[in-house]
């Protein structure tokens, strides 16, 4: 989802697609080597440290797509007339 704040939206939405990417392809690896009763120790560990990482940064995404998500549903409720979503205010 491409976002219209100009460069900087630009290169972030390319992070965060290379950071998605990276994720689906080691999640595609994974079954493979947890299915390799002949993997070592090591390669276990490494998975799952790239497992962590990986997790750690979609939840990181997570959070900041939901955040700016939020804060567009808030401007974008605020558009409709007698609308008091996001401003603090019990309808009436």
């Amino acid at each position: 989802m491409p976002s219209d704040d100009g460069s900087v939206g630009t290169r972030a939405d390319l992070f965060e697609e290379v950071q998605l990417t990276m994720a689906s392809e080691l999640l595609g690896h994974a079954p493979v080597l947890l299915g390799n009763p002949r993997a070592d120790v090591a390669e276990l560990r490494f998975l799952a440290s790239r497992l962590c990482e990986s997790l750690r940064d979609t939840a990181r995404l997570a959070e900041s797509r939901g955040g700016r998500l939020d804060a567009y549903a808030d401007g974008a409720a605020a558009l409709v007339p007698g609308n008091t979503a996001g401003s603090g205010q019990e309808p009436s």
